[in-house]
């Protein structure tokens, strides 16, 4: 009876220190300034029945849509869209200051309009494909009133950048004929621009919509079943069980934690918050300053959408856009995630050695055997998607048995909690609630794919992508380097307050054909542009997830920026490896070939945190830090030759500092 005593005394002294310092509201409240996503109305009274109906309308009808086949896919695309538009006036304000209690009357007439002027599309379908090229005055008024409407709910949800960019487009289309240079074309009239964007499936309703009404769909309810199922938290537990007694414990929990919770969560500011809430505080009070803490946290958040097999939604786009088995994308993201997140971690243990830092205590933190045994059992549904992709089924095919086997599980455990005399948490109220998560999650997705077909709509009728990339070739004489360093400030500055989605889409459509331009294998350069889109949420001026971190942490915001940007240094060199070593991404790699390049770029990344942190067993001094830079670059560069060198001069730089470490010990014991 006393052991027991004593265990749950250990049980209740990891939960106290696993508790925020960040209330439950301050942490809605900072969701809803930083993540537009969050922002959304908690309806009451008749209001809320509206929404709970149409999202579970929604999910039915997505789901057999799925299931039987027999919607053809215009008329799916037009009806997702038009339960998106009716949701997402209904959910989210005009401004983030409007109170989110009420429904305004004229929230009410868009949502009615922007949901009509889809439906007029499928409702008409059979007269509009007959008369295809024919429109009438109608047909272009609903048209051009669905895209106003689809422009102010981007305004509301998405924000401004893929807004403005969206936009540009639109006029570019209008006044091409008074452009110089290659950004000139004949110009095109209201009604073509306007059909073309509205009707034509190279438009709004175009690759994009496609995607985010299939698969991404399923793999959003995925996620949002998974979520129910408590599974942030037993990650949380099993990284703690794994690292949190190690040196910096917490802070390398932080990392493993949101490399893994990016597998469910799509967002960075999501990641940064959730996690955050747990780890940041843990960090703070082992010794790390409030800048590192919420910096790690943010960088890891941010990587959290780079690592398989969801990657934030933006892989099933990828496949969809370079016609590629899903799978594939997710083996070539492998190699360039386990270098990021290495690169994180590295830095964090230095960190904690430079500063003396010690773990948590053991006798605090769960056991990892006891934990599995208990709780592993989350983990199956993202097994069962892995294993289906493997196999060569569809990302569909995959998505559907992941719910099936999330409802699996939630069925049995809420059988077993009923003989325990518990009540059961996967309840009809509950599947409910988590059905308008979902319906509510899909929204600034298939907003953004709305936008992005848009921009591509543009992009086809003026052959401007073309113009593009030829425009950044010139620009750059033709030198790859120049016009990679091009593409990612671009990607950069496009990505920087874009949701991970409408990130990738713009980045993609607008940069990734200057890479393609000259050569370089598309699926690197698509990755190429969508790993600088991610990481502009640590870059600053923007910065959203470092920022969020910052205010957990009670940190100043741009220096949190400035050191997570150091942290997720790794995700700035990895994209130059993969274009100009695609094997990295496991193309045409042999088994050989590819654990040289992993053990080399490996060591690479050991080099460049030591110089940046200025610490590898020792304090280091600037030579010292220049020199395991220059290493640490010449052992990612794809040369052997450099490879070589590079591994030699981080190897002398190890040697010397272990030799001057025992010089130190002997001078110490020799003096004492």
């Amino acid at each position: 009876m006393k052991g027991n005593n004593k265990t749950k005394k250990k049980e209740n002294t990891f939960v106290e220190g696993m508790l925020p310092t960040t209330n439950e509201d301050e942490m809605k409240k900072l969701m809803k300034d930083l993540d537009r996503e969050q922002s959304y109305r908690e309806h009451k009274c008749w209001r809320q029945y509206i929404t709970v109906i149409l999202s579970v309308g929604f999910v039915l009808f997505q789901l057999y849509a799925t299931l039987s086949g027999k919607i053809t896919a215009q008329i799916l695309r037009a009806s997702h869209l038009a339960f998106v538009q009716a949701l997402a006036f209904l959910l989210f304000p005009a401004t983030k200051r409007l109170p989110r209690n009420t429904l305004p009357w004229y929230d009410i007439l868009l949502a009615a309009i922007g949901a009509t002027c889809w439906l007029y599309i499928v409702i008409n379908f059979q007269h509009l494909v007959r008369r295809t090229g024919a429109y009438t005055p109608l047909d272009i008024t609903v048209g051009a009133i669905g895209i106003l409407v689809l422009i102010e709910s981007c305004r509301r949800i998405v924000g401004l950048p893929i807004l403005i960019i969206a936009c540009s487009f639109i006029f570019y289309a209008f006044i091409g004929p008074y452009l110089p240079g290659f950004f000139n074309h004949r110009g095109y009239s209201f009604q073509r621009v306007v059909s073309h964007l509205f009707f034509n499936t190279e438009g709004i309703m175009g690759t994009p919509i496609g995607a985010c009404s299939t698969f991404i769909f399923l793999f959003i309810l995925f996620g949002a079943l998974l979520e129910s199922t408590g599974i942030g938290q037993f990650f949380i537990d099993v990284c703690n069980a794994i690292a949190g007694g190690a040196s910096g414990g917490p802070a390398k929990v932080a990392v493993l934690s949101s490399a893994l919770l990016g597998t469910v969560s799509g967002s960075s500011v999501s990641n940064t918050v959730g996690s955050g809430s747990f780890t940041i505080p843990m960090m703070k009070k082992l010794g790390y300053k409030g800048e590192f803490a919420g910096a790690v946290e943010a960088a890891a958040s941010t990587g959290g959408q780079l690592m398989p097999p969801i990657m934030g939604a933006a892989a099933f786009l990828m496949a969809e856009s370079l016609g590629l088995p899903y799978i594939k994308i997710v083996k070539a993201a492998i190699i360039p995630a386990i270098l990021y997140f290495t690169g994180i971690f590295i830095t964090v243990h230095l960190e904690a050695k430079k500063l003396g830092l010690k773990g948590l205590p053991k006798e605090n933190l769960p056991r990892f055997l006891p934990l599995f045994l208990r709780k592993g059992y989350m983990i199956l549904p993202l097994l069962v998607i892995i294993i289906f992709l493997c196999m060569g089924r569809t990302a569909v095919y995959a998505a559907l048995m992941g719910i099936v086997s999330v409802m699996i599980i939630g069925v049995i455990t809420s059988f077993v909690s009923l003989t325990k005399g518990k009540k059961p948490e996967f309840t009809v109220h509950r599947i409910i609630e988590i059905m308008c998560t979902a319906a509510r999650n899909i929204i600034s997705v298939a907003i953004a794919c709305a936008m992005a077909g848009i921009i591509i709509g543009i992009v086809t009728l003026t052959g401007i992508g073309l113009k593009f990339g030829a425009g950044l070739i010139s620009i750059s004489h033709g030198f790859i380097f120049i016009t990679l360093v091009l593409t990612m400030i671009s990607s950069i500055i496009l990505g920087m307050g874009a949701p991970t989605t409408a990130n990738y889409l713009i980045t993609s459509t607008i940069t990734a054909g200057a890479i393609i331009g000259l050569g370089i294998e598309p699926l690197a350069a698509h990755m190429f542009a969508f790993y600088f889109g991610i990481i502009a949420d640590v870059t600053p001026p923007v910065a959203l997830a470092a920022i969020a971190g910052a205010a957990i942490a009670k940190a100043k915001p741009m220096r949190t920026a400035f050191q997570a940007t150091k942290l997720a240094i790794g995700a700035f060199i990895i994209p130059y490896m993969f274009v100009f070593n695609p094997q990295m991404l496991m193309i045409d790699a042999s088994v050989g070939g590819l654990l040289w390049i992993v053990v080399t770029a490996l060591i690479g990344m050991f080099g460049i945190s030591s110089g940046l942190e200025g610490y590898s067993f020792r304090r280091t001094s600037v030579a010292e830090r220049i020199l395991f830079v220059i290493g640490g670059l010449l052992c990612i560069l794809p040369e052997s030759r450099s490879d070589v060198i590079g591994l030699a001069t981080i190897a002398a730089l190890v040697l010397f500092q272990l030799l001057m470490n025992m010089r130190k010990k002997k001078a110490e014991t020799a003096t004492e």
